[in-house]
């Protein structure tokens, strides 16, 4: 077993060796083989995966190439939505700024957008922007690019995760403003927060009113009770009056700090395309360290998701 076990089970062997009872030693014996056999499992399936990830990328291809020279006109949509984007980058930008929701915002900030240069944005910047626009995308508008319906649900998710992460965001910084750094220093405190918020805003999009009535009511008697268990002194009516009032305005669109998370959040997503994970995560946006694990995990999945839909498309 020594021999063959992953470098991770050499401590569970070593105090197989200090057991004299029988029973209990073959016990132990299975329980550690039940884990090296799980060990080799995921060796096998990590030694295959950039074998089935290429044959996946050549099945779909060679499957949407079948449909394609069936219906030459397949890509009308995908035409329309690279146009929106090629629109997006090559517009003037604005003086004043955009709702959240808008892919301009987004546009302006970034290399290669508008107002840059007078040079025609890359293929690559337009694709990367069509990307982002997805996550935009109303759920009730049919002309869906066709190179990525296989991908329309999980985009769904990840545009309900974004939308639910910009809330949590601009709730953890109202809720610092008025508590202050103290308070926030304690992860407990903190990822207390994180849970009460996430589990509140379930919700938020169909009901936004209701659902930050409790949020804010929540989170007043959270930061109450925290700052009493910390000996530090207590909101007072008129701070917790004012607290209540910045939490429940975070359903409006037009909010400055929704619409700033927002925004960054975004540029973080088009940084993850641009210049990879790692170097977007040594450079995290500011006023989102927070979230920064959950934005992450976002970031990872969508950027996995949209280099396998380039592979395919061969973009």
């Amino acid at each position: 077993m020594t021999l063959l076990c992953a470098p991770v089970r050499d401590e569970a062997i070593q105090k197989l060796e200090a057991i004299t009872d029988p029973v209990q030693l073959l016990r132990g014996i299975f329980r550690v083989l039940g884990l090296m056999k799980v060990d080799m499992v995921n060796y096998t399936i990590q030694s295959f995966r950039p074998y089935l990830q290429e044959h996946s990328i050549q099945y779909e291809q060679a499957k949407f190439q079948e449909l394609l020279d069936k219906q030459p006109s397949l890509l009308d949509y995908t035409t329309k939505w690279l146009t929106k984007a090629a629109t997006d980058i090559t517009t003037p930008c604005p003086s004043s700024p955009e709702s959240p929701s808008s892919s301009r915002s987004v546009a302006c900030s970034l290399p290669n957008g508008a107002g840059n240069n007078s040079e025609p944005p890359s293929p690559t910047m337009v694709l990367y922007q069509g990307y982002l626009n997805l996550l935009l995308w109303d759920p009730e508008n049919e002309e869906f690019p066709e190179t990525l319906l296989m991908d329309r649900t999980r985009l769904q998710e990840m545009a309900f995760q974004l939308h639910q992460l910009t809330v949590l965001a601009s709730v953890l910084l109202v809720a610092r403003s008025f508590s202050g750094e103290i308070l926030f220093s304690s992860s407990e405190f903190v990822d207390r927060l994180k849970c009460i918020t996430k589990a509140l805003t379930e919700e938020f999009i169909s009901r936004p009113e209701e659902t930050m009535l409790s949020v804010s009511e929540q989170v007043s008697q959270e930061i109450h009770q925290g700052l009493k268990d910390m000996g530090l002194t207590t909101l007072s009516s008129e701070n917790t009056a004012s607290l209540l009032g910045q939490l429940q305005n975070i359903t409006k669109k037009e909010n400055c700090i929704r619409s700033i998370v927002d925004q960054r959040i975004r540029l973080f997503l088009k940084c993850c395309l641009l210049h990879g994970m790692q170097e977007s995560l040594l450079h995290f946006p500011g006023g989102l360290i927070l979230i920064e694990r959950e934005l992450a995990e976002l970031g990872w999945k969508f950027l996995n998701l949209m280099h396998h839909n380039q592979q395919v498309g061969q973009w």
